[in-house]
């Protein structure tokens, strides 16, 4: 059960907190989509295993669909899982994992019909093609009937989703039980076995509400934490610097937390750099596909038809010959303009709705302004607010558009992630399935009994939120086979109750050794505190890394420049100071931030190609390098040794052109 919100000021660290020692069967570390997912199938398969599930925040509104959407980005409907697969390899250059998109494509629509049936608002089609919003559009039937949704796109459909998230965190609740669900409790370091090798055993983790620690024992386990924001500095400043696109409670923690443990990562060197309305991070998706809005450079051509931009795309081929331009290479027109000079890029609001409007009478009309606005108060109430601030009417006047800093995510228009293992079918190549004890457990990753879903699966973008809930849903099933096959296992820790108390609660117990000894607690010379860390690490990332101060570029020599930064910043984390639960959770936050983008660069590093022209430039290495570089790109971390292996690992193409 959710905590109510702290009263004024926040809950002050003590140095001594209580513990609670748990001991399940099958763990669910997180709380969104694919969480959410987990929690809903779960129960079916694992029968009367202990179950326990724990979200930093409260289910109902965490995750990436915190605010809600206005759109369904994956649903198949009347395409085939094939062209799912080729759509999603076409968009991220070539590199996927066609097991694992397949797999999710021959599953997703099912979430959808049962998000439907919980409740969820989905736009239909009449028969003479008019659109029916929100409850108008239950007249037309259900999905799963045969009633046609409205589509933004070949595999979108839109939705009346302010509530999305309430709506299927509600039905993951019912199915799992709210006695088997700890919200507000932030799980920051996994535990491996004391006797198994590889093999997962445990969490610790600690309540943002509450002086306390927790200690549980698994046998099995799925991460799903989402993926990372706030690693490059935002184009915001000042009281706006935490206006981001990805939500920022997304710190990396699922990347962070396996990779610790000795799994495998992949693609970790792909990054998604939206393109979005300027300042206000709004989306653009349903203003070109819906609205069918065409964007223009400042000069007030629709650059993106000109010879210009299709000699550039040439050069990208095939991918940039491709009938439908990969995300990367749209990014990399607008800033081929802005870097000409011909910027800034422009979203023409005002023609769309004029062409849209020729056809409607006045009530229409306005019906469709209405929809414009209700776009972004579905999911991005801030760029509503700018719209307002500015007086922007976006039938009288036009916005900016621009490309964000990047992001990592695996769910989206981006692929790093986690090495998992596919299904265990003939169709699948042995090098993409793995498991223990002679069984296949599709989603494990490369740690024995340790499961991801959602952006911690690595080469599968274009899950969105339906996808990754599915996904949630597959893991369960492994995860019950798992846990019956591993009936004989007892998970033990190497670890003390007192040494993780002691880890977990470092932070804190430095800070009150120390703080007495200057007069303002934020300034010691004993510790430094995440704030700090935090302004430190976007800055060596935005001017080193690739981030928007140099048009998402860097080079050989910046890369070397970085990875000193980030190993000096790792060594002085140690010295993260927390005096209140806020700031112990700013602490772990920052902590899992430096490894996941550590992990990001050395990736870039080690590839001597642009994969993503868009996403980011190699200088030293600035074209697609296919003889050399048509792989994926894995690492480990030994947590033994505490050393990287990064390596090339093979791409086997499975579904035909």
């Amino acid at each position: 059960m959710a905590l109510p919100n702290k009263p004024k000021g926040e809950i002050k660290a003590i140095r001594d907190p209580q513990v609670e020692e748990r001991e399940v069967d099958i763990l669910i570390v997180g709380g969104g989509m694919a969480a959410c997912g987990t929690a809903f199938e779960v129960k079916k398969w694992a029968g009367d295993k202990k179950i326990l599930l724990c979200d930093k925040a409260a289910m109902e509104r965490s995750g990436a669909v915190a605010q809600g959407l206005s759109a369904i980005n994956t649903y198949i409907g009347d395409n085939t899982s094939d062209d799912y697969v080729r759509m999603v390899r076409n968009d991220l250059m070539g590199i996927v994992r066609e097991d694992l998109i397949f797999d999710l494509g021959r599953h997703v629509d099912d979430s959808v019909h049962l998000f439907e049936e919980w409740g969820l608002p989905v736009w239909k089609k009449t028969d003479d093609n008019k659109n029916l919003d929100g409850k108008k559009g239950q007249k037309m039937g259900s999905l799963k009937g045969g009633a046609k949704p409205v589509r933004t796109g070949k595999w979108q459909i839109m939705i009346n989703g302010e509530s999305y998230k309430r709506i299927v965190a509600e039905a993951a609740k019912l199915a799992l039980g709210e006695e088997n669900i700890l919200e507000r409790v932030f799980i920051v370091e996994l535990l491996l076995d004391a006797n198994v090798e590889n093999q997962i055993a445990g969490a610790v983790g600690f309540s943002t509400r509450e002086n306390k620690v927790y200690i549980i024992k698994a046998k099995t386990m799925m991460v799903a934490c989402g993926g990372a924001v706030n690693i490059y500095q935002p184009r915001s400043v000042g009281e706006g610097k935490g206006r981001a696109w990805y939500p920022v409670w997304n710190a990396g923690s699922t990347y962070t937390m396996c990779m610790k443990v000795g799994a495998e990562l992949s693609m970790m060197e792909n990054r998604f750099t939206p393109a979005r309305f300027k300042d206000g991070y709004g989306p653009v998706g349903a203003w070109f596909l819906l609205f069918k809005a065409k964007a223009l450079n400042g000069l007030g051509e629709v650059y993106v038809a000109s010879d210009a931009a299709k000699k550039e795309l040439e050069s990208y081929a095939p991918y940039g010959t491709a009938a439908i331009t990969p995300t990367c290479l749209r990014n990399h027109l607008m800033l081929f303009e802005m870097k000409a000079g011909r910027g800034p890029i422009i979203m023409d609001t005002v023609s769309a709705l004029a062409e849209l409007g020729k056809s409607m009478d006045k009530k229409e009309l306005k019906h469709l302004e209405s929809e414009a606005w209700e776009d972004f108060l579905d999911m991005t109430c801030g760029q509503a607010n700018l719209w307002c601030a500015t007086d922007t009417e976006p039938e009288k006047k036009n916005s900016e558009i621009m490309p964000t800093e990047p992001y990592l995510l695996g769910s989206h228009s981006g692929c790093c992630g986690l090495w998992v293992s596919g299904p265990n079918e003939d169709w699948v190549p042995a090098s993409y399935k793995w498991g223990d004890k002679g069984k296949i457990y599709n989603r494990m990753t490369t740690v024995k009994g340790l499961f991801t879903a959602g952006d911690g699966v690595g080469c599968s973008g274009h899950k969105f939120s339906s996808g990754s809930h599915a996904e949630g849903r597959i893991v369960a099933k492994s995860m019950a086979q798992y846990v019956r096959d591993h009936a004989d296992f007892t998970p033990t820790l190497a670890q003390s109750k007192d040494e993780l108390v002691d880890l977990i609660y470092k932070p804190v117990r430095l800070y009150l050794d120390n703080s007495a000894y200057t007069t303002d607690v934020d300034i010691n010379p004993n510790y430094v505190k995440p704030s700090g860390m935090a302004l430190r690490l976007m800055k060596a990332t935005n001017e080193y890394g690739a981030g928007t101060a140099t048009y998402y570029q860097t080079s050989s020599k910046n890369l070397e420049i970085v990875m000193e930064l980030l190993s000096v910043m790792r060594e002085d984390s140690e010295k993260m100071a927390a005096g209140d639960l806020h700031e112990l959770m700013r602490v772990w936050e920052i902590y899992h931030r430096i490894w996941t983008v550590e992990s990001h660069l050395r990736h870039i590093q080690f590839r001597k190609e642009t994969r993503y022209p868009g996403f980011y430039y190699q200088a030293n290495h600035p074209q697609q390098d296919d003889a050399n570089w048509f792989c994926f790109v894995n690492s480990k971390y030994d947590p033994k040794a505490a050393t990287w292996e990064v390596k090339k690992e093979e791409y086997v193409k499975i579904i035909p052109d």
